[in-house]
This record gives C-alpha cells, sequence and structure tokens, in this order.
C-alpha cells in the first residue's frame, strides 16, 4: 500500500512497482485517516508511508497500523531525514526509513527486503541515527535515574526494539492495557517524553568499549 498526499508521488511510485513481478499495489491512501482504514481492509504485507500527511503524522499511522497488523511492515519515506523522525519511526515499528530522493530501483528493493522480515535504512540516515544515540548516551551517561521493576525493564527493553504495546503484551503475557500504562510509567519514572528516547536511555546503560 503507498501512503502520500502527492497523487503524482503515488501514481509514480505505482507505475514503477507495478513492473515489478513479484510486486503488487493494493491500495493507495493520502490521509492518516484513510491509511489506517485502508491497511485494515487490505491487510497489505508492506506499507510505504510518508512521514508527514496533512492530518497528522505518518508515525502515528505506523504505530496504529502495526498495532492492528504486527505481519505488514512499514517503510516510511521522506524528503527530509529529521533526527527525531528518524528516531519516532523506529521507536513506532518501522522497518525502513528511506529518502524520496531514493532511486526506484532501491524502494522496490526495499519492498521486497522488510517483506522477508528484515530492517533497513538509508546510509546517510543510518549515520545520522548512530551519531544522535551516541550524542545522547554520552551526554547523560552519568546521569541517576530511579531503577526500573522486572516487568519495566522487560518493556523498555521491548520500547526500544521498536515493538507496539500489543506486540509487548503478547510477549509478556499482560493485557495491552497494563503494558499501556507500564510505559506511562517508565516515562515518567526515567523523564522522557518520548518512546523515541528510549534507545538512547537503553544506550546511556551499555557500558563503555574498551579501547
Amino acid at each position: 500500500m503507498l501512503v502520500d498526499d502527492h497523487e503524482l508521488i503515488r501514481q509514480g511510485l505505482r507505475s514503477y512497482l507495478e513492473r515489478r513481478p513479484n510486486v503488487t499495489v493494493v491500495a493507495e491512501a493520502g490521509t492518516v485517516r484513510q491509511a489506517i482504514l485502508r491497511a485494515a481492509k487490505e491487510r497489505p504485507d508492506v506499507v510505504v508511508m510518508d512521514v508527514r500527511l496533512p492530518d497528522g503524522s505518518g508515525i502515528e499511522a505506523c504505530r496504529a497500523i502495526r498495532a492492528q497488523l504486527p505481519e505488514t511492515y512499514l517503510i516510511m519515506l521522506t524528503s527530509f531525514a529529521d533526527d527525531e523522525a528518524i528516531m519516532s519511526s523506529i521507536m513506532a515499528g518501522a522497518s525502513a526509513f528511506l529518502l524520496k530522493t531514493t532511486p526506484g530501483e532501491e524502494i522496490a528493493s526495499a519492498i521486497e527486503t522488510v517483506a522477508g522480515g528484515q530492517s533497513l535504512l538509508d546510509p546517510t540516515v543510518t549515520k545520522r541515527l548512530l551519531d544522535q544515540v551516541r550524542q545522547m548516551a554520552t551526554a547523560g551517561r552519568e546521569d541517576n535515574k530511579p531503577k526500573l521493576t522486572e516487568n519495566e525493564s522487560k518493556i523498555l527493553d521491548r520500547i526500544a526494539e521498536g515493538k507496539t504495546n500489543r506486540e509487548i503484551a503478547g510477549e509478556i503475557y499482560l493485557s495491552e492495557k497494563t503494558v499501556k500504562k507500564y510505559v506511562s510509567n517508565i516515562l515518567d519514572k526515567l523523564d522522557l517524553k518520548r518512546r523515541s528516547e528510549a534507545a538512547a536511555y537503553i544506550a546511556r546503560r551499555m557500558p563503555e568499549p574498551r579501547s
């Protein structure tokens, strides 16, 4: 499924992808609402999602679709590799984050890659992400945060892996509502504002590499 508010971009991608023998475009959407509703109806294997949509964030649509359809993979497509968008997309469960300048052949290959259960990032995006995590980890290495309970630690680790509340609930045998409450408590306890900051917190907990 293709999600972008610009019809010409959707048409261009559809035209290119439909020339691939193993790719079929089953639906299109131009808003967050349309994306969530059409994904639920069509149950696509892969969604190519614009980060910025007229009625909200493609990242929130990504999170909602992953919550409904854990077997559906998301590729976030954007004109600009914003650091927060990269982190948030990964935390929302996206399997890939590509720039709109990425050649069509590479986008098609990315669709096939994530459909097989693998993740990937544009090389320039990967460098920005790693630089940001390292910077945040170094800045906060000496912080004194409250200790987490065993369940909170398990949930935090899974948040850092980009898993949805529903996926976490299934893995640790709690209700989705309970997991949601745990997530809220974790963010409050660690003074974090967004799920995306969980990755940086995990990085701060890792020991310095030996020289």
